[in-house]
């Protein structure tokens, strides 16, 4: 049974494309249009209530939320692989990173940019400095967050890191930099940012 992914090419329904692709999953793509404010009808929020992108339909399964999406598919399509395997030694490690965007990484950027004020020692997210140190010492020496070992892990944080870099929400470090071109230049990532470009061109998005 073919996924499908209700997408827009400027939500994180994106990233779910590379996903997609890097998994060599048959999928097909459903246009979300925000601007006619497709996400906040009943059509889209009976499917996620909080009028998000992206949704990902697969059979009977619904899921929302682009991290819960990711490792979702990683576990269903890819265990062993793109995920470690249950009783593996790095299965906590790679969930670790694997909810650091949205639950850290995000949050403090946004804090940051916002100019918030709050009590690290109570947020989850901590500090600025804390955050882009614990980042840079869990890219290390790489190549991916594992290791050698490429999973989803490295797709759900590094989609996020390079969004925020694209809107210098963090610090450019090298390891930063470096670590995003490494994704940037994985077949599966350059296909996806083809598929998006090319809806965005079609629809006139850009315009």
């Amino acid at each position: 049974m073919t996924i499908t992914l209700r997408h827009h090419p400027f939500s994180r329904a994106a990233d779910v494309v590379w996903f997609l692709e890097e998994l060599g999953l048959p999928y097909e793509l459903t246009h979300v249009d925000l601007k006619a404010g497709e996400h906040k009808q009943e059509t889209h929020t009976k499917l996620n209530p909080m009028g998000k992108l992206p949704v990902l339909i697969d059979g009977a399964a619904v899921i929302s939320e682009r991290a819960a999406i990711g490792m979702y598919l990683a576990d269903r399509y890819a265990l062993g692989t793109l995920s470690p395997a249950l009783d593996a030694v790095t299965r906590g490690p790679y969930l670790r990173w694997c909810v650091y965007g949205p639950s850290v990484l995000e949050p403090c950027a946004m804090a940051h940019s916002s100019k918030w004020e709050y009590n690290a020692g109570s947020a989850g997210f901590g500090t600025w400095e804390a955050m882009h140190d614990t980042l840079e010492q869990g890219i290390g020496e790489g190549p991916w967050l594992l290791g050698d070992r490429f999973t989803m892990a490295d797709m759900l944080l590094g989609g996020t890191l390079r969004w925020l870099l694209q809107f210098k929400m963090l610090e450019e470090r090298p390891a930063f930099i470096a670590y995003t071109e490494r994704l940037n230049a994985r077949p599966a990532s350059v296909k996806a940012a083809a598929i998006n470009a090319g809806i965005v061109e079609e629809r006139g998005l850009g315009q």
